[in-house]
């Protein structure tokens, strides 16, 4: 969905950058770590626009996520289905898949929580839940944050591929190490075996 059509239909957004939400939950007592465009970006040196923040938690973590941010944060499910308040106390929807946070009604939405698989505290992939790693090995740290590593993002991005995520592989591909770039490239011949990608990987 195009931003200005995003804007007018659910508000503002103003996201946390990475530096900020590490400040915010530095005290939060369970994994959290960085998916999507700023992950790459923090992969490759390579500035990039940012429409949002994907912050990643395991969906079993929940309860002491929103412990945490309910104090200071309106937390909403967000799905297919729509957004629903979460207020203290409210069950979250098995449907939804994320979690947005804004200070109040007024105010812009700062980051989008991506609720994660998880196999006995161990990193499962959405796309392929065949593939499961243990967190330390999915992610990788850098000034105290953690990010997804560049092929696990890119696999997610296999489904739907959009211009920006042409460059974000474009940006990515010559760093990547053999064994990423193996990975990557048999994930995408099983998965999406038509897909431009097979070519370029």
């Amino acid at each position: 969905m195009p931003r200005t059509e995003f804007e007018r239909i659910y508000g503002p957004q103003v996201s946390w950058t990475p530096t900020e939400a590490r400040d915010l939950l530095d005290d939060l007592g369970v994994p959290w770590w960085v998916a999507g465009g700023w992950a790459i970006e923090a992969f490759t040196g390579v500035p990039r626009e940012h429409e949002d923040i994907d912050l990643s938690v395991f969906r079993s973590d929940l309860p002491s996520v929103r412990r945490h941010l309910e104090r200071d944060w309106h937390l909403w499910a967000a799905s297919d289905h729509g957004l629903a308040h979460l207020a203290p106390g409210r069950e979250m929807p098995e449907h939804a898949e994320q979690v947005w946070v804004r200070e109040h009604a007024l105010a812009p939405w700062r980051g989008e929580l991506l609720l994660n698989a998880d196999v006995d505290g161990r990193w499962q992939l959405k796309r392929d839940a065949s593939v499961v790693l243990p967190l330390e090995e999915a992610t990788w740290e850098r000034e105290g944050i953690r990010y997804l590593r560049p092929e696990l993002v890119l696999a997610h991005k296999v489904s739907n591929t959009r211009p920006k995520d042409d460059a974000d592989l474009r940006a990515a591909l010559p760093l990547l190490s053999e064994g990423q770039r193996d990975w990557l490239s048999g994930f995408v011949t099983r998965h999406a075996p038509m897909h431009p990608w097979c070519d370029v990987l």
